[in-house]
């Protein structure tokens, strides 16, 4: 009979209250495969499958970056995690946490402060009556890219020493 597999010593966040479903199901399967620790963020409920062994849901009070401030938080060096906002990258970066968005870029201590800048500047647009218009949609290419990032991602995590 072989011992089980031991549980890695990191975890793995999403930032759960935007992330689009196929995100959630790409993380979902990854965590079950390596039986990481799984933590979904959000101020909704956040439905989990049956039966999956590592995942769990946090649920927070609503309002702003109330999620995000959670997992800045909670999420240690070496953590995995995955989120849009760039205000919480910037924040998770700091803390070395692996931090990857739901398109597959990953935020580092080099591009960080000018995803911060030109997210500044868009949002001073907006503020001012400028249309800038919407993300674009989430199809089969960005999902690809983010699977990809989030395989890389965890490689080196499951590697580096703790």
């Amino acid at each position: 009979m072989t011992a089980p597999a031991p549980t890695p010593a990191f975890s793995l966040w999403i930032d759960a209250d935007a992330a689009p479903r196929d995100v959630k199901d790409i993380v979902f399967r990854a965590a079950d495969r390596l039986r990481v620790p799984l933590i979904l963020v959000a101020n909704a409920r956040m439905p989990l499958p049956i039966g999956h062994p590592t995942a769990t849901a946090v649920r927070v009070e609503g309002g702003p970056d109330v999620a995000d401030r959670y997992i800045a938080e909670h999420a240690t060096a070496g953590d995995v995690a995955i989120t849009a906002d760039i205000p919480l990258a910037a924040l998770l970066v700091a803390k070395q946490v692996v931090t990857i968005d739901p398109r597959g870029t990953e935020y580092t201590a080099e591009n960080i402060g000018e995803r911060l800048t030109v997210r500044d500047f868009m949002e001073g647009l907006r503020g001012a009556g400028v249309e800038t218009g919407g993300p674009k949609g989430y199809g089969p290419r960005e999902k690809q890219a983010f699977a990809g990032a989030l395989d890389r991602a965890l490689t080196r995590a499951l590697r580096a020493p703790r």
